[in-house]
């Protein structure tokens, strides 16, 4: 594989949390265009630290990815279709930018978009060391390998995986749970035909981007009606969840955490409470952890002032319940490969006597 900085290891004393301050798209207001909060990610690192959760020094800083990182996934043809101001207004749905020069388009658009799809890189690599990892960015589940769309210009999840397919020994089977309110046709189309990636989807089956030829590639497959609420929607996801994992225990989990399903989210049409969303979360983990799969998640999809602080309590309430812990997390004791390891090398040891 081709030489890559996303994965160089960061100082061991990091918790694997993945940001850096170019994630956030501020532009001339423009970007006030869009009901998305481009400046969402940088509002919950700064709760994180006003909650001494992390302080800078602590967080893994993401990388930009390459052109070469990215082509492991996409066409050249479609990072060349990037170029054109117009194609990457439509796919961010932000139409001003269509009269931009690209060069500033790059700079102020693609670029936070390329760090964060940097970012879920190397998450994948700190997942599978430390059991888990969160990218603060990243999740643009419309994008495959040639189209983007939904404001998701790079495959940032079929990215992370394929990197660790071809680079990591022992990760040979990845689950994608996919809780944003959308459809994530992206890493379907991307995965269609890959018996190594078992997909679940939980979304509302109402909105964008009602992609019926993605749906073939998703193996849990579960539709929401218009509105639905914390009791009904935490049963589905934990009952689904706990059945995903039974029926194939992968060797890592990308959980796509999207907080578009918040009540009053105008584009994700359902309506669950800021502490459904921190529930959900733990269910997630709850499930990784207990069977000791290496979690990633990553934050996509959530259009309202109010996410940047409900990512952020989510957090604080994995850290305050044990389920993300920074020293566990070094020691390598709830890495199952580590573990592995050992028993193999124990096991050789006695066989040797």
């Amino acid at each position: 594989p081709h030489r890559t900085e996303l994965y160089e290891d960061p100082p061991s004393a990091c918790c694997p949390i993945v940001y850096s301050p170019d994630y956030n798209i501020t532009f001339m207001g423009l970007e006030k265009l869009h009901p998305f909060d481009a400046g969402k990610w940088g509002k919950v690192i700064n709760f994180l630290k006003e909650e001494k959760l992390i302080a800078d020094d602590l967080i893994v800083q993401a990388r930009e990815a390459t052109d070469e990182d990215l082509l492991v996934v996409h066409t050249r043809r479609y990072l060349n279709k990037l170029k054109w101001s117009f194609v990457v207004a439509t796919i961010t749905e932000i139409p001003p930018v269509a009269f931009l020069p690209n060069f500033i388009v790059q700079r102020k658009v693609l670029k936070p978009l390329r760090t964060q799809t940097g970012g879920t890189i190397m998450a994948g690599k700190l997942a599978v060391e430390r059991g888990w990892a969160i990218n603060v960015g990243g999740g643009f589940h419309h994008c495959s390998s040639d189209k983007g769309g939904g404001f998701c210009a790079y495959a940032d999840i079929t990215l992370a995986i394929k990197f660790l397919f071809e680079r990591v020994q022992g990760v040979s089977k990845a689950t994608i749970i996919d809780l944003d309110a959308h459809q994530g046709n992206g890493h379907e189309r991307d995965f269609m035909d890959d018996p190594r990636v078992y997909i679940m989807d939980v979304y509302n089956r109402y909105i964008y981007p009602g992609d019926g030829f993605a749906k073939r590639a998703i193996k849990r497959k579960v539709e929401l009606e218009w509105g639905t609420e914390d009791a009904e929607y935490l049963q589905k996801v934990h009952t689904h969840v706990e059945g995903a994992l039974n029926e194939l225990k992968p060797d890592v989990i990308v959980y796509n955490a999207g907080t578009d399903i918040l009540d009053g989210d105008p584009l994700g049409g359902l309506a669950i409470s800021p502490q459904g969303i921190v529930k959900r979360d733990e269910v997630v983990f709850k499930a990784a952890r207990r069977r000791r799969i290496p979690i990633l998640m990553v934050t996509s999809g959530g259009y309202q002032k109010r996410t940047a602080r409900i990512i952020a309590d989510s957090i604080l309430n994995l850290h305050n319940l044990g389920l993300i812990d920074k020293e566990l997390a070094t020691s390598g004791a709830e890495n199952p490969k580590v573990e592995q390891m050992i028993r193999d090398a124990a096991k050789d040891l006695t066989n040797l006597s």
